[in-house]
């Protein structure tokens, strides 16, 4: 076994708490000075340099040897639930949280000593591309195992096949590609080997690759930007060696995706349950003391508080989890996107909210829609952990 498979083997080492307050303090400070302008990204390309400069946010789960912090999702959860408390848009979730795991577990020693120091210092960003979608590639709604979701064989989804001189090149297109326009790189998941040694398989194509077309999405959430990538005879390079654990390393890196997208619904929805009790509080002040309806949004913002307050502390003890095996990720998404999907409707409803509230609802729309709706993420939350629960079907 090399250094890298060792260390990559190894037990989380996260200390039990969270990190330090300065990086939280300084990171919600950074994104409450932030403009709402974004450029041809989806994001501003200004911030992004401060969140991984500054604060080295890129690669706070990435080995130190790679320029990483060596951290695990205890450290990374914090981050996130900010990052989402101020919907700020960023290449944070689709590099950091999902694309730099799967280089880190799977590529070779060449492609890690390329690649993940650009990731860690924010220079390199990137996106998963999965034909079928993010919910079922990563096994959050169902085994990944199952189901032809990356090509199968036939038409449709992303193809695979060896080149004349050796190489790969793909065929096909995946849509719903978070980040799928602006990324450097793209880690497409890819079928391969026909009906006899049929198999997924994770590639690597950069920005600038021949036969590579990248089509922007209108977005529920603007948020979170998408487009559907296209792949016309595209050389594409092999992500690791064969034979490698690709289904596996995508469920680990779902696992842990799960959590980090439960602390931005946590952190989002804490947001709003802030601003509707500072507005409950302004039609207090000026209303008659006698008046029901307000007495009705207290209890109201109350079971709400604790609605939150559940997801909250089931997403950090998920990111705290230790080990491989089944953990509370879906669960805790599943919480949270509800608790999300009630403080913003909330704030809507009886206190007119503002455009924040309404992204806010966006945002966990969007999420159910990409991630698993929250009944199938809580049923493979009970089929993981052999609890009887709902279908996952």
């Amino acid at each position: 076994m090399d250094a890298d498979a060792a260390a990559r083997s190894a037990p989380p080492t996260d200390p039990p708490a969270t990190p330090p307050e300065e990086i939280r303090g300084a990171l919600r400070a950074l994104l409450a000075d932030r403009a709402d302008t974004a450029g041809p990204e989806g994001y501003d390309s200004a911030l992004w340099a401060r969140m991984t400069g500054a604060l080295g946010l890129a690669g706070l789960t990435l080995p130190e040897r790679y320029g990483g912090a060596g951290r695990g999702p205890a450290a990374l959860a914090p981050v996130c639930e900010e990052t989402g408390r101020a919907l700020a848009p960023s290449p944070l979730l689709a590099t950091t949280v999902l694309a730099a795991p799967l280089l880190a577990a799977l590529g070779t020693p060449a492609q890690r000593t390329a690649l993940l120091p650009r990731v860690a210092d924010g220079g390199l960003t990137c996106a998963l591309a999965a034909p079928a979608g993010l919910a079922h590639a990563l096994g959050l709604t169902g085994d990944n195992a199952a189901g032809d979701w990356s090509g199968g064989g036939r038409s449709g989804g992303v193809q695979a096949a060896r080149a004349t001189d050796g190489g790969w090149r793909l065929y096909g297109e995946a849509a719903q590609v978070i980040d799928g326009h602006s990324a450097g790189l793209l880690l497409v998941a890819a079928h391969t080997g026909g009906f006899a040694r049929s198999r997924t398989l994770l590639f690597l194509v950069p920005a600038d690759a021949e036969g590579l077309v990248r089509t922007r999405e209108a977005a529920l959430d603007p948020t979170r930007t998408r487009a559907t990538v296209q792949f016309r005879d595209t050389a594409a390079e092999l992500l690791g060696e064969e034979p490698s654990d690709v289904l596996g390393a995508l469920a680990a890196t779902g696992r842990d995706a799960a959590v980090m997208l439960a602390a931005e619904a946590v952190g989002a929805a804490a947001a709003a349950l802030d601003r509707a009790v500072e507005r409950l509080g302004s039609r207090e002040r000026s209303a008659r003391p006698a008046d029901g309806s307000l007495h009705a949004a207290r209890h109201r913002l109350a079971e709400l508080y604790v609605q939150v307050e559940a997801a909250r502390s089931l997403t950090y003890c998920a990111a705290r989890a230790p080990g491989p095996g089944p953990d509370g990720g879906p669960l805790a998404l599943a919480h949270a996107l509800e608790a999300l999907r009630a403080a913003a409707g909330e704030v809507l409803q009886l206190h007119g909210g503002d455009g924040r509230d309404e992204l806010s609802f966006r945002r966990a729309a969007s999420d159910e829609l990409l991630f698993g709706p929250a009944r199938r993420l809580r049923a493979r939350a009970a089929e993981r952990t052999g609890i009887p629960g709902e279908e996952a079907a």
